[in-house]
C-alpha cells in the first residue's frame, strides 16, 4: 500500500497519475488566484471549496485534501494504531466527500463534518476487529524529527500514546479531537455525534485514566532507577 504522501485517488474517475505532489502544487498557488481549470484559491474557506467540490472541481478537491490529509490521518491512526488502516479510511473519507459534497449542510464546520465521516469509519473498524476478535496494538511510533527531544521525553510521549491506545475508542476519539486536534469541545460533539454534556463527560473519564497509567508508569521508572 502506498504512504500517505503518495495516496493516488485512483477511484476518484480523474486523472489516474494524479499523486499527492499534485496536492503540494496546488497548494503553492498565489492566494489571489480562483478557481479555474481545475486551480483553486487557497483563500478560500473550506465552505466554498466544498460548495465547489460538489460541483465537480478537481483543484477545490486538491486544496481541501492539502488542508485536513495530515491532521485526519494523525487522529484516524490513534484511533486503530496502525498506519496503514489510518490511509485506508482516510481515502475513503475523502472518496465520500467527492461523492458527497452536495449533501454537507452549513450547520458544522466543514472540517467536522469531515473528521466525523473518518471517525465513524473507524469505529465501524474497531467494532469488526471486536467481532473478529482481533485485539487492537499500537505500531511503534514514527520519530518525531527533532533532534534535541531527550530519550525520557520520547519515553514518556510514547507512554502517553500507549496509554491513549487503551482507553475506550470514545473517550480515545474525545481526547485526540481536543488535545491533538484542536477543536473545540462542541465541535468533537459534533464530530462524535453526542450531547457537549456527554463530551465533557468523555473527557473527564479520559483524562483521569490517563493520569492514572502515567502514574503507573513514572512509578515503574522509580523502581526502575
Amino acid at each position: 500500500m502506498a504512504t500517505v504522501l503518495m495516496w493516488q485517488p485512483l477511484s476518484l474517475g480523474f486523472d489516474a497519475g494524479l499523486a499527492w505532489h499534485s496536492v503540494e502544487q496546488a497548494a503553492r498557488v498565489s492566494p489571489r488566484q480562483v478557481s479555474a481549470g481545475g486551480v483553486m484559491s487557497v483563500a478560500a474557506d473550506d465552505a466554498e471549496l466544498i460548495e465547489l467540490v460538489a460541483r465537480g472541481d478537481h483543484g477545490a478537491y486538491r486544496e481541501l485534501v492539502n488542508r485536513h490529509l495530515r491532521g485526519m490521518h494523525v487522529f484516524v491512526y490513534r484511533m486503530l494504531g496502525s498506519r496503514a488502516e489510518a490511509e485506508e479510511v482516510c481515502q475513503e473519507s475523502f472518496l465520500r466527500l467527492w461523492k458527497q459534497a452536495s449533501s454537507y449542510v452549513a450547520r458544522a464546520k466543514p472540517s467536522t463534518w469531515l473528521y466525523r465521516i473518518a471517525h465513524n469509519l473507524a469505529i465501524d473498524r474497531l467494532r469488526r476487529r471486536r467481532e473478529g476478535q482481533h485485539p487492537m496494538g499500537i505500531e511503534e511510533l514514527p520519530d518525531s524529527g527533532r533532534p534535541s527531544l531527550h530519550l525520557h521525553q520520547k519515553q514518556v510521549a510514547q507512554a502517553v500514546e500507549r496509554a491513549l491506545g487503551e482507553l475506550p475508542p470514545r473517550q480515545r476519539a474525545a481526547i485526540s479531537l481536543v488535545h491533538y486536534q484542536g477543536m473545540s469541545s462542541a465541535e468533537a460533539a459534533q464530530v462524535l455525534g453526542i450531547r457537549l454534556r456527554a463530551l465533557e463527560s468523555l473527557l473527564a473519564r479520559g483524562r483521569q485514566k490517563l493520569r492514572e497509567q502515567l502514574a503507573a508508569f513514572q512509578s515503574e521508572e522509580r523502581r526502575e532507577e
